[in-house]
């Protein structure tokens, strides 16, 4: 077992070592941060786990997706309960861009185009009007539309957005997870966000 006390641990150690996250979900580090004025940080990587869907939806019908805003994870239920997939996801910037509660899919968007919001044009001006489809994209290469305005669950082209607090609204996946989900969700797919 890694011993995650000792105060030279840093993420190379860590990877160096051979214990993934995704391997061993129930991990938690501590890190000496002298950095930090002496203060002990506490990384929770135990919170990326895999779920049951029963607490969270009545049933399955069309399938149904989780997003759990706090672990910054999107979890997927098929209609019979033998397909489940999690997913790393960035997630909105702040609280006041975070949409809570359900939702469904109403549009599965093959070749997403861009469009900043009004609230997005005014807090980066410099910003473009619109972007074609294509992998640059902000919006990846597949997009899931929701009930809600502008929000979306869709691919990202900037990978550094994953696992973090990033979007300006929307779930971001990788552009390879947002593929195999598009794949697997249908319009009607119910959607929770937590």
């Amino acid at each position: 077992m890694t011993d995650f006390s000792n105060s030279n641990f840093n993420r190379r150690a860590f990877l160096a070592s051979g214990v993934s996250v995704l391997a061993a979900p129930a991990i938690a580090q501590s890190v000496d941060g002298s950095e930090l004025g002496g203060q002990t940080v506490r990384r929770n990587a135990s919170s990326f786990r895999s779920l049951q869907w029963q607490p969270y939806f009545d049933n399955l019908r069309n399938g149904a997706i989780l997003v759990d805003i706090t672990s910054r994870a999107l979890h997927y239920w098929d209609e019979s309960g033998s397909v489940y997939k999690l997913y790393p996801t960035s997630v909105p910037l702040s609280e006041d861009l975070t949409r809570r509660g359900r939702t469904k899919v109403v549009l599965k968007d093959p070749e997403p185009d861009w469009r900043p919001t009004p609230a997005m044009k005014e807090r980066n001006p410099d910003w473009p009007d619109y972007m074609p489809p294509g992998p640059d994209n902000p919006l990846g290469i597949r997009a899931l539309h929701l009930t809600w305005t502008y929000y979306r669950i869709h691919g990202t082209h900037d990978t550094r957005k994953i696992g973090r607090r990033s979007s300006n609204g929307c779930i971001g996946l990788y552009n390879e997870h947002i593929t195999e989900l598009y794949e697997l969700a249908n319009v009607g797919t119910q959607v929770l966000l937590i």
